[in-house]
């Protein structure tokens, strides 16, 4: 389909009053530069930041907003200076869309820590124009940030790995999960679920926790080695000094929540990352320093991937048969995968699938 056939139109938030109430709305797209590719889209993941956004508990949206950052489709068009991708290829986007590539974080491989970055929604190009994101007909985006997905990961599969699956992926291999590792997983909803598939596959031991104790079986088929129940008291007890990684996806802590127990359980200078983020006004359990001087633990965050990233965990997830617990929709039935979201009764994640033409 050449490129001037597209028509930029989605999904869009136009009264924050009615967040999940979203109506098709044409949009202009990125100006067309010579490192961009443009995508058909066929797939978008709904991510917990899509309802943080809509329900501005992240701060206000530049409206009309199409959110969606977990994107899969085809190449209609690439610019000159592109290399590697070519129209026709299947490829993705996931929560970054842009950053300034000259700076010291970029030239490194850190491209995600860009103080520059560009979000894949409700950011602003250096020309005003507001970035849109996936549930949407297509999108235009800098080659650093478009991966090619490998032939043996289907589309509907590969499109939530893009933002949570990158998201656990990345400080699990940062901080050495592997063989002969004990990696904690806080919270199994979409982020923790990729976290328990993506540290099994590393071939580390998988401890994963969690209060529902619905879940309890999908966590155990997923192949964590143990199912913590953190509504039981004490639970941290039996675990004391024995993880060497913990990787909180928790976008909400709520009363109640010891930072303590969970930095109790990690041996000598144990690390516990913090992926999940809440809203603006739900910060970390309170802490002293007594909680991390008897292990000389560490506390962290870590904020999406980079391409090299990306691609890395890909090939884990083609190699191994790495497939997320996902539940398809077409793209016009989002306001019952938002509120499913909302109110975390998804299974692990949804997915839409194109219907917009």
């Amino acid at each position: 389909m050449p490129s001037e056939e597209l028509e930029f139109k989605g999904y869009a938030l136009t009264d924050p009053s009615k967040w999940s109430a979203l109506n098709v709305t044409s949009f202009q797209p990125k100006t067309f530069q010579p490192e961009d590719v443009e995508i058909a889209i066929t797939h978008c993941g709904v991510c917990g930041s899509d309802i943080h956004t809509l329900r501005q508990s992240w701060g206000e949206s530049k409206l009309p907003l199409v959110v969606g950052h977990e994107i899969v489709g085809k190449v209609t068009r690439v610019g000159d200076k592109v290399s590697g991708i070519k129209p026709g290829d299947r490829v993705g986007v996931g929560a970054q869309i842009g950053s300034c590539m000259k700076c010291r974080a970029c030239k490194t491989h850190y491209e995600n820590y860009c103080p520059q970055s560009i979000n894949t929604y409700n950011s602003e190009y250096p020309d005003g124009i507001v970035s849109q994101g996936g549930y949407s007909t297509a999108i235009r985006a800098h080659q650093q940030y478009v991966f090619p997905i490998p032939d043996g990961i289907e589309s509907r599969h590969a499109a939530s790995m893009l933002c949570a699956g990158l998201t656990v992926f990345s400080p699990l291999k940062t901080y050495g999960a592997g063989p002969g590792k004990k990696v904690g997983i806080v919270g199994i909803g979409g982020l923790g679920h990729y976290a328990v598939l993506f540290a099994k596959a590393m071939g580390a031991e998988v401890y994963a926790f969690t209060h529902d104790q619905s879940k309890v079986d999908d966590i155990k088929k997923m192949g964590a080695d143990h199912v913590i129940d953190t509504a039981k008291k004490d639970y941290a007890k039996s675990y004391a000094g024995m993880l060497d990684l913990i990787v909180s996806t928790r976008d909400s802590y709520g009363a109640g929540a010891s930072m303590g127990d969970y930095l109790s359980m990690l041996f000598v200078h144990g690390k516990f990352i913090s992926v999940g983020i809440p809203d603006s006004d739900d910060p970390l359990p309170s802490l002293h320093p007594f909680d991390f001087a008897s292990n000389g633990c560490l506390i962290g965050g870590s904020k999406i991937g980079s391409k090299k990233d990306c691609l890395e965990m890909l090939e884990l997830a083609r190699a191994k048969g790495v497939k997320p617990w996902i539940e398809e929709l077409p793209m016009k039935d989002v306001q019952k995968a938002l509120k499913a979201v909302h109110e975390n009764t998804v299974r692990y994640r949804y997915v839409l699938t194109q219907d917009l033409h």
